[in-house]
């Protein structure tokens, strides 16, 4: 392969053509994926009320658990995983895969002792929860800020690079046109349709996904001789079978010619079985799967962080906002959070010697110990205050944000030249760090909690562990005046409908801004709230999915132990 380095700006330039996508039958596949796509998506956007704030960001919290599995599935499993997780397996082997297989313990966590807190304490968003636990603002807004930093430096850069480099291979675009090609097309039905868009098209792209992976892993097997000649070649060179000259290039000349970095070419794994292996159609159908694992994860990212700027930040600058106005401001955040991820996308090109994988989990460390300090301090001890959770949480924020920076400044270093960051900053192992981090941000929390006012309990009924089940009336510590939604949503009640002109009423239905419903009599609100809070299970259900949960773990142990 020639050389593929452009001089003027240091990056690959356009494989050659027998590396792309280019027959009838793979572009056929592409083209009626996207129509399928777009049209589950309006179909979604048409069939749910996305005029209210619960309707776009919640889906109106009335969805059949399949299609919100399937949507959790999809929108986990990013072109970051299927790009970094391959690239990052390739270079260090199967040991890489212990991130994930440590999410089944965690997940079931999650179900099992923390999400029924949340559903009882009735919030939309996680920072939502520490305010009502804690009280005051200063949590809430510095969480939602936080995790505003984390969707662009974490999640919406890494999908939308990793993404890009599989389409850049593929088809052989500029990689900042493929990226707007594919945020174009997944903004619009994020924008327009809310959460019940995100969630039914990712049940689309789950299936996209499973059934073209486990295709894909039968060619590779059916390429290295099956699970036995793997094992038997892998082990003397760690695992590289396959195009061991491109991907696991060590010379940094030899590594510029391939994929025009100096760092490696791990990245281009999992493209390279696609580009390689997969017969034609099949090719264009990988292609499908890494544009809905890129998708599902970026239309769940928008609501997500569309929601929290909207119900954390904005009604806390615009107390009496309207929900037309709530609405409207979430979409143009979308906007704006797209173009901030196109500019940090050269950083994640540099970062840990260019190893998405190891970019991602590094941010991580950094960043996230401090935040499940606090949740796990706020749900399992009440004697945890705001004054220690706060304090807690900058602690934690200065110590990772210096680590981070001094990264970012230094370099990691590798096995040609070693980084000249600090040994007492950079000295550690990020994951090692992280754990440093969790145990002194836990232990900031406790202190400055014990040696500060108490919360009563009767503000911490359903909000922690002990006090789940209490069934005394609450008095929320973020007692304020709600949003008035009665006021005015921007339709003129005096005016009928019907004199608006046909490119409004468009506007208005494209957008989910129609006239809302009937508002709901007080009775009806409670009733409301009541579903909305119960957590209650069927027993069969119950015990049928506790059973698939040990299941589960057993698995896990399994091949931790025997991989190990």
């Amino acid at each position: 392969m020639a050389s593929t380095l452009s001089p003027s700006t240091g990056t690959p330039s356009p494989p050659e053509m027998s590396e792309r996508i280019r027959n009838a039958a793979d572009i056929s596949v592409i083209v009626v994926y996207f129509m399928v796509v777009m049209a589950v998506g309006l179909w979604a956007m048409l069939k749910t009320n996305r005029g209210t704030v619960g309707g776009f960001f919640l889906a109106g919290r009335d969805v059949a658990w399949w299609p919100m599995g399937a949507s959790l599935f999809a929108s986990n499993i990013g072109s970051g995983h299927f790009v970094g997780l391959a690239g990052t397996g390739a270079a260090s082997g199967i040991a890489t895969a212990a991130f994930e297989w440590n999410a089944l313990f965690l997940l079931l966590v999650l179900g099992w002792f923390f999400v029924p807190i949340y559903i009882k304490a009735g919030v939309m968003t996680m920072p939502e929860y520490l305010r009502k636990r804690f009280g005051g603002k200063r949590l809430q807004i510095y969480l939602s800020v936080l995790s505003l930093f984390i969707c662009v430096a974490l999640r919406i850069s890494l999908d939308i690079f990793s993404g890009a480099i599989f389409i850049k291979l593929a088809l052989g675009l500029d990689l900042y046109l493929a990226i707007f090609i594919l945020l174009a097309i997944t903004a619009i039905y994020t924008i327009t349709g809310g959460l019940a868009s995100v969630i039914y098209t990712d049940t689309l792209q789950t299936i996209v996904m499973l059934i073209g992976s486990f295709i894909l892993m039968g060619f590779a097997f059916a390429e290295v001789g099956g699970y036995e000649s793997l094992q038997r070649r892998g082990q003397p060179d760690n695992y590289r079978i396959l195009y061991t000259e491109k991907v696991a290039c060590v010379v940094p000349s030899e590594c510029v010619k391939h994929c025009g970095t100096e760092v490696g070419c791990t990245n281009y794994a999992y493209p390279m079985l696609v580009m390689e292996l997969m017969p034609d159609g099949l090719r264009g159908l990988m292609l499908s799967v890494m544009l809905a694992s890129l998708m599902s994860s970026l239309t769940s990212i928008f609501n997500s962080a569309s929601t929290l700027f909207t119900m954390d930040l904005y009604t806390k600058i615009r107390k009496r906002a309207s929900e037309r106005e709530l609405l409207i401001a979430g979409r143009l955040f979308i906007i704006l959070l797209i173009v901030i991820s196109i500019l940090w996308v050269p950083l994640v090109q540099v970062s840990q010697n260019g190893q998405l994988f190891h970019y991602m989990e590094s941010i991580s460390s950094y960043l996230g110990p401090p935040i499940a300090a606090v949740f796990l301090l706020a749900i399992f001890c009440k004697r945890v205050n705001e004054q220690g959770a706060f304090w807690g949480l900058m602690t934690g924020l200065v110590i990772g944000l210096i680590r981070m920076t001094a990264e970012f400044a230094y370099g990691t270093g590798s096995c040609l030249a070693a980084s000249d960051c600090p040994k007492i900053i950079c000295g550690v192992h990020y994951l090692y760090f992280a754990i440093i981090l969790f145990f002194v941000s836990i232990t900031v929390i406790l202190g400055i909690s014990l040696l500060t006012k108490p919360i009563p309990d009767v503000h911490l009924y359903r909000l922690c562990w002990t006090l789940r089940n209490s069934t005394e009336e609450r008095i929320d510590l973020d007692a304020e005046d709600k949003i008035h939604e009665e006021a005015d949503d921007g339709i003129d009640e005096d005016n009928p409908e019907e004199t608006r002109g046909c490119l409004r009423k468009t506007y208005d239905l494209f957008c989910g801004l129609q006239k809302k419903g009937p508002k709901l009599s007080k009775e009806e609100e409670e009733a409301l709230k009541k579903k909305l809070t119960d957590t209650s299970e069927k027993p069969l259900w119950r015990t049928i999915v506790n059973i698939n949960a040990i299941l589960l773990l057993t698995v896990a142990v399994f091949v931790h132990a025997y991989f190990a």
